[in-house]
């Protein structure tokens, strides 16, 4: 009988639990619970006879990976898997999975949050701007890119995408317009919608050259990934461009100097929010459990990531 291990510091919500419990029982697996550890070696011991976990942005290193000897499976309840380390994982034969689209329009609906909160200038009592008529650019058309246009529609907005990996006509077929670049794609939008993953390719991209392109009062929304942005260089840009705004859910390294310069055009959440809703926690984590399940009774590993 497989032995399927939640390990998770910021816990899944009390019925998202019950709903992976119920998953993984009906299969007839053995559920074990770790939930708020404080201590990395709670989390090695609690590893060491599992065969299977599920985790959110906790991190599973080589030193997790060896701790367990008899697993076979890792599932990232969420899409972002960069907490992983697919190198180790693969060199154990431990197959790693996502589970893309679970979270997609809890994310998508916090860009708007963010950009309401953002162009009325952080409600601070001062004229802001409307979200209507102005032009959103989705830097990777995804399933959280293709939820925010979606939504953007509603506000009236005209929408752009770039996607090195979408084919421009499925893009256009949403009614969306597709640019050749990225750098097309910042020179033609008024805001930026962050959806890139953090890879060696992406990493430090959204620089000073790719940020410059953006026209007057550009705003950029950031809740992908953290290393993505080259932070000095944002602070260049923002520094010259008085007119210029962040928003994140994904504090930045340098957020005590952004917060002191850029006071009334910069805005991080303290913890990342993307996910953080009733709604994408029970699905993501349901989601898990049943690709582990899938994965031990049929062989599937139709979500593998490495």
């Amino acid at each position: 009988m497989p032995k399927i291990l939640i390990a998770t510091d910021k816990p899944f919500a009390k019925i998202a639990v019950e709903g992976i419990k119920k998953v993984i029982e009906n299969a007839g697996f053995e559920l074990a619970l770790l939930e708020k550890y404080t201590d990395r070696q709670q989390l090695l011991d609690a590893v060491n006879d599992a065969n299977a976990i599920i985790i959110l942005s906790d991190i599973i290193d080589n030193e997790v990976i060896s701790a367990a000897k008899n697993l076979k499976i890792v599932v990232r309840a969420g899409a972002g898997y960069d907490n992983i380390d697919l190198q180790a994982a693969t060199a154990a034969g431990v197959c790693v999975m996502n589970t893309p689209g679970q979270n997609s329009n809890a994310v998508a609906e916090l860009v708007f949050g963010l950009l309401v909160y953002g162009a009325r200038n952080l409600f601070n009592g001062s004229s802001g701007t409307e979200l209507k008529d102005k032009r959103l650019g989705i830097h990777a058309y995804g399933n959280v890119g293709r939820n925010v246009a979606r939504i953007a529609k509603g506000f009236g907005m005209t929408v752009f995408a770039y996607d090195a990996f979408t084919d421009s006509q499925k893009i256009e077929s949403d009614g969306v317009k597709s640019c050749k670049s990225a750098e097309e794609l910042y020179a033609a939008s008024d805001i930026v919608s962050l959806h890139i993953p953090a890879t060696a390719e992406t990493k430090n991209s959204i620089d000073y050259q790719l940020l410059s392109k953006m026209p007057k009062n550009g705003i950029l929304v950031n809740t992908a990934r953290k290393e993505v942005i080259n932070e000095p260089e944002l602070v260049k840009i923002m520094e010259e461009r008085p007119d210029f705004k962040y928003l994140t859910d994904i504090m930045p390294s340098n957020n005590a100097e952004m917060s002191e310069k850029f006071a009334n055009r910069y805005f991080s959440t303290p913890k990342k929010m993307g996910a953080q809703t009733a709604e994408a926690n029970i699905n993501a984590g349901i989601a898990a459990a049943q690709q582990i399940t899938d994965f031990f009774q049929n062989g599937c590993e139709k979500f593998r990531v490495n």
